[in-house]
């Protein structure tokens, strides 16, 4: 397992240009690669480390495959750019002239990146919250296509290939359980994806530019001043903006922490407040208001948490051979695919 010790962090915090020491740090976030193949040298770990100035650093430690030194100079020049014109991120720092750096630690060979530590961290969502991060969101999309930035990385938002919120190949790898079920709803299922699948390919040609990614509960923060402030870069990469910005929208709206006061009625105030926010900074086409339902319906039609996550899930469902539960999935499916709900701005 890859560890890393004070002396280590010091040296790197001098290779860093910073003076004070560390005298302690804790972890953050560790993926245990090992835990699936023991001899594994991939490696993620972040640690907040403590100087002698009392000020804190976040130092990000990366072997993964899909995020080569390159990948990540690219996000980390990605989120400077978004700080050069306002946007409240980190101070990163820099090592001859790079803010990535490869080290070979302990027989691990690791991509290193330093930068402030920040708090206020955001968990909790209201309406307001909600309207400040859509403009934050409008106002990182207007920086990245005025500069014409791009970072060569797959994200985890785009509705045309494998995403992190929903999944037709979840519904459809179950087919034969589903036809011996019922053959017409699977089939009338089926057509209405391709149907909305139609519409959003509208937007299959248009240019892509870097974002951001995960604008989620660990990834956001609240500045002293009630500026929301944006970090980890990690899924930083190139996106259809009209895409990052609605499906970042019903994230923000149906996986994070909400007041009790809207319970029950979170998703439509939230999205609301999201998107109105967006929209005042960066307006909305009418092409792609019109696209808008039909993508809300994909999502919910083929919710991950519904396919497979969740303890009522589909896929649980399946599992359990419980006819009559797999049935009413189905029904609902079909009812989300078929409902057209206007953008709600």
């Amino acid at each position: 397992m890859f560890t890393i010790n004070v002396d280590d962090i010091n040296s790197i915090l001098q290779d860093f240009g910073i003076r004070s020491k560390c005298v302690s740090f804790s972890e953050l976030q560790r993926y245990h690669y090992e835990k699936d193949d023991p001899a594994s040298k991939e490696v993620r770990l972040i640690i907040k480390a403590q100087l002698e100035d009392s000020h804190s650093l976040v130092i990000r430690f990366k072997n993964e495959s899909d995020a080569p030194i390159e990948t990540i100079e690219a996000q980390s020049r990605f989120a400077d750019l978004l700080k050069v014109h306002g946007i409240q991120t980190p101070n990163a720092y820099a090592s001859k002239g790079f803010y990535a750096r490869q080290y070979q630690i302990y027989g691990y060979d690791v991509v290193v990146t330093v930068e402030d530590f920040v708090c206020g961290e955001i968990h909790l969502v209201n309406v307001e919250i909600a309207e400040k991060t859509g403009k934050l969101l409008a106002r990182m999309h207007n920086i990245a296509e005025t500069e014409d930035f791009h970072v060569q990385s797959e994200v985890l938002f785009n509705p045309l290939k494998s995403n992190d919120l929903f999944d037709f190949e979840a519904f459809a790898a179950n087919k034969n359980k589903l036809i011996e079920i019922d053959e017409d709803l699977y089939c009338k299922i089926c057509q209405e994806h391709e149907l909305l699948l139609q519409k959003i390919t509208a937007f299959e040609k248009d240019p892509s530019y870097a974002v951001q990614g995960d604008l989620s509960d660990c990834n956001l923060y609240m500045t002293r001043t009630g500026e929301i402030g944006v970090f980890d870069f990690n899924r930083c990469g190139d996106n259809n903006l009209y895409f990052d910005a609605v499906m970042q929208a019903l994230f923000i709206a149906r996986l994070m922490d909400y007041p009790e006061i809207i319970a029950g009625n979170h998703e439509q105030m939230i999205l609301r407040g999201f998107l109105k926010g967006y929209h005042q900074e960066r307006p909305f086409t009418e092409r792609q208001k019109e696209v808008y339902p039909y993508l809300y319906a994909i999502i919910s039609a083929f919710w991950l948490g519904d396919m497979k996550f969740n303890n009522d899930s589909l896929e649980n469902a399946i599992k359990e051979d419980d006819f009559s539960a797999i049935h009413h999935w189905m029904e609902t499916i079909l009812e989300r695919a078929r409902l057209r709900q206007l953008m709600p701005i």
